[in-house]
């Protein structure tokens, strides 16, 4: 919400993907009772079928899009019980949404940033996914152990490169970015209480990353104080 108000406040047309229609709904109705231009639509980025049906239908309306922002996350290892460190239940279901989900957005939007003179991917990542950070006993995530969401910020990462690669050549760009611990939903209440950030702080490297210049960097990792180390 935090990203689509200060893109939106910016000029671009803000489209919300949520599972939940109603609050989908309300957000973007939000939005616009802000001024701005924001519609919602069903997504859920675990269903092959339904991101496809949301890429066709944003094909048929808008004819391409210009920045896709890959930030559905969940941590089911901080918000419900798990079994051990190694639940592959909570893997399977972290790996779903945190990497499968960029991987099929991409998937389907890809063809519509192609249509962009200056198409962005931005990969809503973490510094726990940072192997460097993380074996960094200086680091203040060192303690923090989630495996499963590590991990699945270590593999969007590693989309980010491939991609990058992928597309050299062409006017798309793609960066993985740490927003920094936020006060969100992601981690539960527990999260909410403890995250030092502010939403609408965090949202600066995103909608940064979103409206990059042609000069600048693909393939790379940050946050809001600059280079974040893979």
């Amino acid at each position: 919400m935090a990203t689509a108000r200060l893109l939106g406040r910016g000029g671009v047309t803000v489209l919300i993907g949520a599972r939940d229609e109603v609050q989908g709904e309300r957000a973007a109705a939000q939005l616009r009772g802000e001024g701005i231009l924001a519609q919602a639509i069903s997504l859920d980025v675990t269903s092959e079928s339904s991101v496809e049906s949301a890429a066709d239908d944003i094909s048929a309306r808008f004819g391409r899009i210009d920045i896709l922002v890959n930030n559905a996350g969940v941590l089911p290892e901080a918000t419900r019980p798990v079994e051990s460190p190694l639940d592959l239940s909570a893997f399977r279901e972290t790996f779903d949404t945190n990497v499968f989900g960029a991987v099929t957005m991409t998937k389907f939007f890809l063809p519509l940033l192609r249509k962009s003179a200056s198409g962005r991917i931005v990969n809503v990542s973490s510094t726990m996914g940072s192997l460097s950070d993380q074996s960094d006993p200086r680091s203040q995530y060192y303690g923090q152990v989630v495996p499963a969401y590590q991990m699945s910020k270590a593999a969007l990462n590693g989309l980010t490169v491939a991609l990058a690669k992928l597309l050299t050549g062409t006017s798309i760009k793609v960066n993985s970015i740490c927003p920094g611990w936020v006060r969100t939903d992601l981690g539960g209440a527990a999260n909410r209480a403890a995250a030092p950030t502010d939403a609408a702080d965090a949202a600066e490297i995103v909608a940064d990353m979103a409206l990059l210049g042609s000069d600048g960097p693909s393939g790379q990792f940050f946050d809001r104080m600059g280079s974040v180390a893979w």
